[in-house]
C-alpha cells in the first residue's frame, strides 16, 4: 500500500501562542469566542483553567499555553477562546489571537519532522510553510491525552 500523501488542502483556523501559529482543523471548531468569565474549580488539573457556560452548555477551559510548555500571559483585547471537539467532548482552547481562518493547499504541508515526534508531542499532525510561515497544524484528538480527558470528565461529573 502506498504512504498517504500530504495532498489534500485543508481548512484551518490559524492562531497565536507567543511567536508561533497554529491551526485547528476548521470542521472539528464550533465556535470561536470573546475571552469570557471563566469559572475557577477548585482542584482542577493546572492545565484546566476552569468552565464557561456558552449558550447553556458547560464548557471546560483548556489551557494550551500551559501544555505546549509556555509561560503565562495576561489576557487582552486579542485573546480569544476556540470551542472544538476533542475526543467527543467540547473544549475551549486559550489562545493568544486568532489570526484568522486559511485554506492551505496540501502542496504546502509536511509531516512533523520524526526528531521532534513523541508522545508529548503527540497534538502535532502536521507542518504548513505559507511564504516562509511555519503553522504547526494540531491533531484535536491529540491534544489532551487520555488521563487528562478522564480527569476533565470526572471534574464535570463533580460541578
Amino acid at each position: 500500500m502506498a504512504e498517504k500523501m500530504l495532498t489534500n488542502e485543508t481548512k484551518q483556523v490559524i492562531f497565536a501562542l507567543g511567536d508561533e501559529e497554529y491551526g485547528l482543523d476548521i470542521m472539528i471548531v464550533n465556535a470561536i469566542e470573546k475571552y469570557t468569565d471563566i469559572v475557577r474549580i477548585p482542584n482542577a488539573p493546572s492545565y484546566i483553567h476552569g468552565i464557561i457556560n456558552l449558550r447553556g452548555e458547560v464548557i471546560p477551559v483548556y489551557n494550551l499555553r500551559m501544555k505546549f510548555g509556555l509561560a503565562e500571559k495576561a489576557v487582552d483585547e486579542n485573546s480569544k477562546l476556540i470551542v472544538a471537539r476533542t475526543n467527543n467532548m467540547k473544549m475551549a482552547y486559550e489562545v493568544d489571537e486568532v489570526k484568522g481562518i486559511m485554506e492551505i493547499p496540501g502542496a504546502n504541508i509536511s509531516e512533523t519532522p520524526i526528531i521532534v515526534r513523541s508522545s508529548a508531542t503527540s497534538y502535532m499532525k502536521n507542518v504548513a510553510n505559507i511564504s516562509g510561515r511555519m503553522i504547526i497544524l494540531l491533531d484535536h484528538d491529540g491534544i489532551v491525552s487520555e488521563k487528562e480527558l478522564e480527569k476533565i470528565e470526572d471534574l464535570l461529573a463533580e460541578q
